[in-house]
């Protein structure tokens, strides 16, 4: 690797594909197996967090000594390519760990998997998941051993024949028995139901999947809760019972238009909210013992879904318009798509994308924290004065927010002194979507952003933020209290709506 390419990695900051080290302690290694669990990475020794090369010392069996100890210490052994490249007359270590084709790798027996920057342990769901992604299968398609065809409900199944025949996205002959339909789409395994099964058509769902429910309130703050509600029973009835909440506790306007039936107009579209829940249903992470839990707030709505993304996928593969489908569930997904409650696979975000600007309010954010992912929805109407709320919506002109663009790209495509990193511009968007949540301080900003730490790219990417206006201190008075939070500006809030609707990560 030449310099001017090292100097180019190191400009890119840390992400998901790259980590900076001072040295090849325990941390590293964990990273070499996040990475060989993912996309693969790249991992530099003697290079500071916050990017400043600072060099190694390198003897002549340093490079097979270093693939030797990556190799002892991963199961399967993970074999790295492991060169020494020079920077401003220090040697780093470049060690270019690919991606492992049957999944999890472990490190001294423990497994770990890559969000953002930082590296988390993985619980044995979260390992069962991967394994079974990698392999192919799904978790919802393992049979249940304690369970049979009678702890399904056939009347259910037979509604689901007619139901999607008469769609026709599956055609079952008349007379077909249920059991011989579920045997061939793989329901019922060897005589047993599968989870998937039991999720869609068993008699008692929730058996023994206490936590296959949806947990709904209506709250007036944080602590102040007016309406409770647990939803469960099959997953497909839970879909129409969480909107039968959803509608109770948001407002809708009627509107004369002249047509024989008057407008609704509701807080939230309810298309949108709609497939925010499917997603949530068919996607969740039911090896997690936490619920989905939905919150409903005066300004805004909170969809919290337990477990990671599924596997393979990132919170910026979600906003782009194009992304592969990785259901997590493959079986529920299958037969939600033969129902039309999945109009297409893949396309479920980019739908409640399309109906929040349609309906003019902003379009919605997904944060992947510690246990979960979090869909927020928000009203126009939430930030403040009309003309404020116009702009967030993208009525008004985008120039603002593409100026706000150009300055980030023209910043670190020329390199500035003031040592602005392109990871600071990839970070940005989901930043300004994060901040759309409320106020936070500096940690929860890293956290937010899938990182363990504050770390000097961090602190730059505030700055930087800062400096073109689009975020302000909630105590300006203090810059440097323990208490400082940062909020989006009406410019930030702009930009946020022009952001989703360019498709930016």
């Amino acid at each position: 690797m030449t310099p001017q390419e090292l100097k180019r990695l190191i400009d890119k900051g840390e992400s998901e594909t790259l980590e900076f080290k001072e040295s090849l302690q325990e941390e590293a290694l964990q990273t070499v197996g996040a990475f060989a669990n993912a996309r693969g990475g790249s991992l530099l020794i003697g290079v500071s967090d916050s990017g400043v090369p600072i060099g190694i010392t390198v003897g002549k069996a340093t490079l097979r000594e270093t693939a030797d100890r990556i190799a002892s210490c991963t199961e399967p052994r993970v074999v790295s390519d492991v060169q020494v490249a020079t920077f401003r007359s220090r040697a780093i270590m470049v060690i270019q760990v690919p991606e492992y084709p049957v999944k999890p790798v472990a490190v001294r027996g423990r497994c770990y998997r890559r969000v953002g920057d930082s590296n988390r342990q993985m619980s044995p769901a979260a390992i069962a998941e991967m394994h079974l992604a990698s392999t192919g299968t799904s978790w919802d398609a393992r049979p249940l051993p304690d369970k049979a065809i009678k702890d399904l409900d056939l009347a259910r199944v037979r509604r689901y024949m007619s139901l999607a025949t008469n769609i026709g996205r599956r055609s079952f002959a008349k007379g077909t028995h249920p059991r011989e339909v579920l045997e061939k789409l793989e329901l019922v395994r060897e005589g047993h139901p599968t989870w998937a099964a039991i999720l869609l058509f068993g008699k008692r769902p929730q058996s023994p999947l206490v936590q296959a429910t949806v947990h709904c309130g209506r709250f007036r703050s944080e602590t102040d809760i007016a309406d409770d509600r647990l939803i469960a029973g099959a997953v497909v009835d839970q879909i129409d019972e969480t909107m039968d909440f959803l509608k109770k506790h948001i407002n809708v306007q009627f509107v004369i238009t002249g047509k024989p039936r008057r407008d609704e107009i509701w807080d939230y579209p309810l298309e949108a909210l709609r497939e925010a829940v499917v997603n949530a249903i068919c996607h969740r992470d039911y090896g997690d013992t936490a619920d989905i839990q939905i919150k409903v707030f005066d300004d805004h709505i909170r969809i919290w879904n337990p477990g990671f993304l599924p596997y393979g996928m990132t919170v910026e593969d979600l906003y782009r318009r194009t992304h592969a489908s990785k259901p997590r569930n493959k079986l529920i997904a299958q037969v939600f798509y033969d129902l039309e409650i999945i109009e297409r696979y893949g396309s479920g975000i980019q739908r409640i994308l399309d109906a929040c600007k349609a309906a003019g309010i902003i379009e919605p954010t997904v944060i992947e924290s510690t246990g979960g992912f979090l869909f927020t929805f928000r009203k126009a109407t939430a930030q403040g004065t009309g003309e404020v709320a116009a702009q967030v919506t993208g009525e008004v002109t985008g120039e603002v927010a593409g100026q706000v663009v150009r300055q980030l790209e023209s910043g670190v495509e020329s390199g500035v002194e003031s040592g602005v990193e392109s990871g600071v511009e990839s970070l940005t968007g989901n930043a300004v979507r994060l901040l759309l949540l409320g106020p936070k301080l500096k940690s929860e900003i890293a956290n937010g952003l899938g990182k363990s730490k504050v770390s000097g790219q961090i602190h730059r990417l505030v700055n930087r933020l800062l400096e073109i206006g689009l975020i302000e201190r909630t105590i300006p008075e203090k810059p440097q209290s323990r208490l400082q939070r940062y909020r989006l500006t009406a410019k930030g809030l702009q930009m946020a709506a022009q952001l989703n609707k360019a498709g930016h990560p």
